[in-house]
């Protein structure tokens, strides 16, 4: 069955999930600091009796924080109201009502700039997923240099973009594009950089070894970039990748940081391929014979697989250059962990009560 894999939905996903959990420790953290700072006002004017109140109050209101902080994480915690103890000071004045209504006000207040916040965020969020081409692009002056031999595969838009600006900026060089069977997307890239102005020239895959001792360094999009620094590309750039490390050539995987995904290869929640459609490599007509159920036993005479993806592992990776600049694969997991919660790195479905 065709299992179709979208790694960077759920890195946006967990990203969201992040911002809210530091969106929500950010004003947890300033409330505490201004009920800190309001008892040490405080008791500089008041009695001892009243000190003491206030340094109880701010203890209960650091207490409670730290239970919050213990407490497994999750998005229904995170969007509640904070605790009565740190939401508001506890006053001895008879006003029951007025207080009550303080209260709820400040409740109130403080979901309201968290949702602020946290749209906010988001916001910034998805304009630098819509920016990632260009910000990567930026970056190929100080990479591609005169008259040099670039090898691809396949079709990318962040490769096509970062091409084009290193011609912009007057450099000058050549392209080899391999076609990308069996889909044939490398034809769609090739046509794209003649449109532009780019020298290219389109080969089979099967030439990339023979041409790569020419090539002076091989760019490529990604689909997912692991935490172990190995990357899931189109099918066919695991032995591009094998070619340009058997002659010394730099492989390099251009990838937004929305790409860059938390797990490990390992993970059972990673499905690191995808089964396309026979249809894609023959013509059923001209196959059926073959693929007709002929022995007793009841299976076809011809099997087809036709991956979509290859994992190409960290080793033969040169170079990421992802929209924050360029970084060794060694280096990934310590970027992935700037934009996740290790709570979050398996959403798991929630299980309804009495099922």
């Amino acid at each position: 069955m065709r299992r179709n894999i979208k790694l960077a939905v759920g890195n946006i996903v967990r990203r969201v999930l992040h911002i809210i959990r530091e969106e929500d420790l950010s004003l947890t953290t300033a409330a505490i600091a201004g009920l800190n700072l309001s008892a040490a006002s405080d008791g500089d004017d008041d009695d001892d009796g009243e000190q003491d109140e206030h340094t109880v109050l701010s203890a209960a209101a650091v207490a409670a924080s730290a239970r919050n902080a213990l407490r497994p994480p999750s998005l229904q915690t995170l969007l509640e109201d904070m605790p009565e103890s740190v939401a508001i000071p506890h006053t001895s004045s008879s006003g029951g009502d007025s207080e009550g209504k303080s209260k709820s006000a400040d409740k109130s207040s403080r979901t309201r700039r968290l949702k602020h916040d946290v749209i906010e965020a988001v916001n910034e969020l998805i304009q630098d997923i819509n920016t990632c081409h260009e910000q990567i692009a930026e970056q190929a002056v100080e990479h591609i240099h005169q008259n040099e031999v670039i090898l691809t595969l396949g079709s990318s838009k962040t490769v096509l973009e970062f091409l084009y600006a290193a011609k912009e900026k007057k450099r000058s060089f050549r392209v080899f594009v391999a076609e990308g069977a069996p889909r044939y997307q490398g034809h769609l890239l090739a046509k794209e950089l003649v449109t532009r102005g780019l020298h290219t020239t389109l080969i089979t895959d099967s030439a990339v070894f023979a041409i790569i001792s020419r090539v002076n360094m091989v760019i490529v999009g990604a689909h997912a970039v692991m935490a172990n620094g190995g990357v899931i590309v189109p099918v066919g750039l695991n032995m591009v990748a094998l070619a340009a490390q058997k002659h010394a050539v730099p492989f390099v995987v251009l990838a937004g940081s929305h790409k860059l995904c938390p797990l490990y290869p390992h993970n059972p929640e990673v499905l690191l391929n995808e089964l396309r459609s026979p249809s894609e490599l023959l013509d059923f007509g001209e196959f059926s014979d073959c693929l007709d159920f002929g022995s007793s036993i009841g299976s076809p005479l011809l099997h087809v697989v036709n991956p979509a993806f290859d994992y190409v592992p960290p080793k033969l990776v040169s170079l990421f250059i992802t929209d924050t600049g360029g970084h060794n694969p060694s280096y990934m997991y310590r970027l992935i962990a700037d934009y996740y919660s290790a709570d979050d790195l398996v959403v798991r479905r929630r299980v309804a009560l009495g099922n």
